[in-house]
């Protein structure tokens, strides 16, 4: 669990530094707007944008169940971040199963993947697509009723 927070936490740390120096060269209007931005960034860097992540072998059964396809991701993964973006108010129905705090859910794409940990890995009808176009992933879910 700690692995996910430590790129955001290093980034608001480095920023904090950097606006501190520019606080005491006189600056502050400076220092606000960069601390803003690693704040902005640690947030985009987070598992918080992400929809509550499962274990993996809930997801794998909620989806046999409804259909949905099960998304395995890791925060401060550029392609995740890029597919939950690109799905919007759409990414609330997949299953997403964050490989750093679900063992079960980094075996399972090492075994889709060649013993990689390549995510985002999208698992639809027992068929895993590694890092899939957003579009196709939206297609895959079921209608709406």
């Amino acid at each position: 669990m700690t692995r996910t927070w430590v790129l955001p936490i290093l980034l608001v740390l480095c920023g904090s530094v950097v606006a501190s120096g520019l606080v005491f060269n006189g600056s502050p209007g400076e220092a606000a707007v960069l601390l803003l931005v690693f704040v902005l960034l640690a947030g985009v860097n987070s598992p918080l944008i992400f929809p509550r992540p499962i274990g993996a072998l809930e997801a794998q059964r909620r989806s046999a169940v409804d259909g949905r396809p099960v998304v395995y991701w890791r925060s401060g993964c550029k392609y995740c971040l890029r597919l939950r973006i690109r799905l919007g108010r759409s990414a609330r129905q997949l299953h997403w199963v964050d490989i750093w705090r679900d063992p079960a859910g980094a075996a399972a794409v090492r075994a889709a993947n060649e013993g990689n940990e390549t995510v985002p890995t999208v698992v639809v009808a027992g068929r895993p697509r590694t890092n899939p176009d957003p579009e196709w992933v939206r297609e895959q879910l079921p209608p709406s009723a």
